[in-house]
């Protein structure tokens, strides 16, 4: 077991807005001085940082008691962010499974972290061991995988046998082969829904994930800003999309999942990342920020806007109208209580010539990253829908896509919003393109 600094220790700094250290050598990854004024400039709140741990590792706890199992290993990296808030070259874990963490229902939260990481998490007082992982992905353990998963399982199995009082039963979200069966050898019970146990607990955000959130959001909506800005024609499209980047971890933001920014052609179909296009005078021009943002939490949001000083076409005026008018609809329906069947099949409908090319999903989860649930359009349901129920805390994004097949361009919008006791509030206020705006929307 590692040493952790005292409490006192922990505390003897100074506190920042949102009482983490005010300690410019400190490890914890979080918000600049940039943010915090430009917060302060908005009269946003900042989130009781030790106090959202607190609550996040609850709601993990909470659903292992509601399972009976004996404590859940989590492999995928914002899992263990949500449950921990420890973070470790987040993007390289994703498809190098070397870290991972234990959490007994009634015992401590042990993580196992790359050699010699264990000081990237000191900070936390809720990990209450730090020990060396051991990995069994084939990079790493080459032919003594077996042997490795098998030392591992060793370790997880002493933590259950000592916390779990007599509970075998152990939850997982996802694992290399090798290591499931190493695991299985050793006598454990596992259950198989480890990640919608995960899913289910980051569903629901209390008032401070939701301070966090609009942090996020208002750190993101100034880095857009900034790329709106350098929106000329003239510029390539990586270029463009390299403004976002900038101003994201300038401002203590952390990555972004996709690259999704097109010009012209190029908007038709959707989905095209950016690439050294170069973009000309008269062109729509939309992006899907996809942005992992401040504090880790995720602010998925779409404009579209004209290049140049031009005026728009009539069909760019009317492509973009009917995505806002779909946007606006479908985001006033929102409440608790309500169906994702209803969600599915209610609101507004695309028009039959944009329906071809219309986005994968209606709504979508969000928080840490895209999350459950999804809502597809009607056409999508028995392919890929189920149902559920809206609840007070859950977070959704309201997408459109709008262009024809074969067309020449299309608009992409999307909005993020928190589900409330009578409602929803729009987390996303970002103002739309008044150029496509053939009435004055905003």
């Amino acid at each position: 077991m590692r040493d952790l600094p005292s409490s006192a220790l922990r505390r003897s700094f100074q506190l920042k807005p949102d009482r983490t250290p005010d300690d410019n050598d400190r490890l914890e990854i979080g918000p600049s001085l940039l943010s915090y004024n430009e917060w302060s400039d908005l009269g946003l709140e900042c989130p009781d940082i030790p106090a959202l741990r607190e609550y996040r590792l609850s709601r993990v706890r909470e659903q292992l008691k509601q399972r009976d199992c004996a404590g859940i290993l989590l492999f995928d990296p914002l899992n263990v962010r949500y449950a921990t808030d420890s973070t470790n070259m987040v993007l390289w874990i994703t498809h190098n499974s070397a870290r991972a963490c234990y959490i007994a229902t009634e015992g401590p939260v042990v993580l196992f972290d790359f050699h010699n990481c264990q000081h990237l998490s000191h900070h936390l007082e809720l990990v209450d061991e730090i020990r060396d992982m051991k990995s069994f992905f084939y990079f790493a353990g080459g032919d003594r995988c077996e042997e490795k998963s098998g030392h591992f399982a060793s370790e997880i199995c002493d933590l259950v046998w000592q916390y779990g009082g007599g509970n075998k039963r152990v939850a997982i979200d996802r694992i290399e082969i090798i290591g499931l069966r190493a695991l299985e050898s050793h006598g454990l019970q596992i259950f198989d829904h480890g990640m919608e146990m995960m899913e289910t607990a980051r569903e629901i955000k209390n008032e401070n994930e939701l301070k966090a959130m609009r942090c996020a959001v208002a750190a993101c909506e100034a880095s857009v800003k900034e790329l709106q800005q350098a929106l000329d024609p003239g510029i390539s499209e990586n270029e463009l999309w390299a403004h976002l980047h900038f101003g994201n971890i300038r401002r203590g933001g952390e990555w972004i999942e996709t690259r999704i920014l097109s010009s012209g052609p190029r908007t038709n179909p959707w989905m095209a990342e950016c690439g050294p296009r170069i973009i000309q005078q008269g062109d729509l021009v939309g992006l899907d920020t996809d942005l992992v943002g401040v504090y880790g939490y995720c602010v998925d949001m779409s404009r579209t806007w004209l290049a140049g000083d031009v005026k728009a076409t009539d069909k760019q005026l009317e492509l973009f109208g009917v995505a806002h008018e779909h946007i606006m609809e479908n985001m006033g329906r929102l409440r608790p209580g309500l169906s994702f069947h209803d969600l599915a099949f209610g609101g507004h409908q695309l028009p039959q010539k944009y329906r071809k090319e219309q986005y994968s999903v209606r709504y979508h989860g969000v928080g840490l990253c895209d999350e459950y649930p999804i809502i597809p359009y009607p056409e999508n349901w028995e392919k890929a829908g189920y149902d559920g129920i809206l609840k007070s805390g859950m977070c959704l994004c309201v997408e459109a896509y709008v262009g024809e097949h074969g067309g020449h361009e299309g608009v992409k919008l999307e909005e993020q919003v928190v589900i409330t006791q009578d409602g929803y509030e729009q987390l996303t206020t970002y103002p739309h393109d008044s150029k496509l705006t053939s009435q004055g929307v905003t």
